[in-house]
């Protein structure tokens, strides 16, 4: 069996809430998936900023 990696994980996750925070936060189709686009790039970036300043960190 084999394991998503963690960058896979974080999109699959952010995939699944921006759909709900879409759907249940949001009256008309479109805005609803323009909020949920706007969560998954805001759920990414912010998963990839964080990784590079524990990089930084670390180093």
């Amino acid at each position: 069996m084999s394991h998503p990696s963690h960058f896979a994980a974080v999109v699959l996750f952010a995939l699944f809430a921006s759909t709900v925070f879409g759907i249940t936060q949001r009256e008309t189709p479109q805005r609803m998936f323009r909020f949920g686009a706007y969560c998954f790039a805001l759920f990414v970036g912010s998963a990839v900023v964080l990784s590079w300043v524990m990089y930084l960190i670390a180093r």
